[in-house]
């Protein structure tokens, strides 16, 4: 079967080079950024082009700041697990493992959560295959975010040895962003905000304390360039964008669904399943799940992803993390397991993880040093 994929917009970056690029900058031999003696790269979680611009009038500094020509293509899974794994290490699902927001241990039956697992499931740190870019690129690299997240299993796995800088308000981590790329020449700095993405799936990204956490971030964002030190350049993406689906949207696996025949463990997330079948099975899942779904979502093999490019070349020791069958939705609808009895996440109204421009394409905007080049 060929599979009808979106097509990137001709211009869009490959989010695995951002930060190589930046690091290359530093040296003044970047193909991307002009040069620079420090640099940030600011990591607002769930901002995708399609919000920020529906949204424009609400973040005049970063709409103003962003070339519309120069977007970033997140990787496939879309969501938070599989692309800051890829942003730090330069490499794509395929190889470093990450394939998902939960995913298959091979030889198990255990469906493990790949941003908290580390800490509640025990996966070894060497689950994640590449190594961070923080040990390969051969100049300081410091990380500002919450302080929850020092010292986590994702946090080491994604950025190793990093000299982590912790601030829970978001104008002190953007202050102290600044500050260290001042004080470090030659660095790079990994500053995070998911501010918006935890509002976004709460209350959805159309809602007024969506746009009202935008605001905020727009406001950062100005202040952020104009307390750079003249030689810092910084670059503002994302690692998705966002889709609402309210709950009339959901498409709820009960029991008994003959969707779920043949269907032994349920991964992904609610816009983007690794259904894993039981033995012999798979062929027959693939089928079934292709008639009924094909309408509103992209559904495929683990052979027919392999071949795409999507998650880039698979390593043998990460084809058993993927499900036999991929659901990706195209339309606006999510998927939930209803035989499980926590029904919290179905109260979630951002989304992502699918294949979609809003999911996929996010900012590329330059600041500072970049600025204009």
């Amino acid at each position: 079967m060929t599979l009808s994929l979106p097509v990137d917009p001709p211009r869009a970056r490959s989010l695995t080079r951002v930060v190589t690029e930046m690091s290359a900058a530093l040296d003044g031999s970047s193909e991307w950024f002009a040069p620079a003696r420090s640099a940030i790269v600011w990591v607002l979680d769930g901002l995708g082009v399609s919000n920020l611009s529906a949204r424009s009038g609400h973040a005049r500094f970063l709409s103003e700041a962003r070339s519309k020509k120069d977007v970033a293509r997140s990787v496939f899974p879309s969501t938070t697990a599989a692309a800051l794994t890829s942003l730090l290490t330069g490499t794509l699902p395929g190889e470093h493992g990450i394939v998902g927001y939960r995913a298959r241990v091979p030889g198990t039956d255990d469906v493990v959560n790949l941003l908290r697992g580390w800490d509640t499931d025990g996966l070894p740190l060497e689950f994640q295959r590449a190594a961070p870019l923080s040990a390969t690129l051969g100049r300081p690299f410091l990380a500002v975010s919450r302080n929850e997240y020092a010292g986590t299993g994702f946090t080491a796995a994604t950025l190793g040895d990093a000299e982590f800088h912790g601030a829970d308000d978001l104008d002190e981590r953007v202050s102290l962003a600044a500050d260290l790329a001042a004080q470090h020449p030659g660095s790079l700095i990994y500053l995070y905000a998911p501010d918006l993405d935890a509002i976004g799936h709460k209350r959805g990204w159309e809602s007024d304390e969506w746009v009202a956490g935008l605001e905020r971030v727009d406001a950062a964002a100005r202040t952020l360039s104009t307390s750079l030190d003249r030689g810092t350049g910084v670059v503002v993406t994302s690692d998705h964008g966002m889709v609402d689906v309210p709950r009339h949207r959901h498409l709820l696996l009960e029991e008994g669904d003959d969707l779920l025949d043949g269907v032994r463990l349920i991964g992904g997330e609610p816009r983007m399943l690794h259904l894993y079948a039981e033995s012999g099975a798979a062929d027959a899942v693939l089928g079934r799940w292709r008639q009924a779904e094909a309408s509103r979502s992209w559904v495929f093999s683990r052979a027919e992803l392999e071949s795409s490019g999507l998650v880039g070349t698979v390593e043998p020791e990460v084809a058993a993390r993927i499900g036999d069958v991929i659901v990706a939705a195209r339309a606006g609808v999510a998927y939930y397991d209803d035989r499980l009895a926590d029904k919290a996440p179905q109260k979630m109204i951002g989304q992502h993880g699918s294949l979609t421009d809003e999911e996929r394409i996010v900012p590329l905007i330059r600041l500072g040093a970049f600025a204009g080049a």
